[in-house]
């Protein structure tokens, strides 16, 4: 599979959702959104229960991915945040959010003519 395709995209999309839940993620969605811009092929996002499970989700998916596929990401923001982190692995986005912050910023919404592929 070449690593700068759209299957190789979903495959890194679909084993975050995997890492996420594993770590007990909540209302995981995987939204293919490379059709309606450049920044990603996917966004996968995830609810946290608290700040202290947030960071554990984000550090399990770092740890994961490098583990499982080679991969880091290129950016994070957010892990002093205590409602949202942001992990840029190029052709996958990982957003994961407190309830409160998902609820506010409504990304579902925002990319929902994308489709869901993926919807715990």
């Amino acid at each position: 599979m070449e690593k700068n395709s759209h299957e190789y995209a979903r495959t890194i999309a679909e084993e975050i959702e995997k890492v996420l839940d594993s770590k007990k993620g909540v209302d995981i969605t995987i939204l293919p959104v490379g059709k309606q811009t450049v920044l990603a092929d996917y966004f996968v996002l995830a609810n946290g229960t608290s700040s202290t499970h947030i960071k554990a989700l984000a550090d399990e998916t770092e740890f994961k991915l490098k583990e499982n596929l080679g991969l880091e990401p290129s950016h994070i923001e957010g892990i002093g945040n205590k409602s949202w982190v942001l992990m840029d692995y190029g052709c996958v986005v990982v957003h994961i959010f407190t309830g409160e912050a998902r609820e506010f910023y409504k990304l579902d919404k925002l990319w929902a003519e994308s489709g869901i592929i993926k919807n715990d």
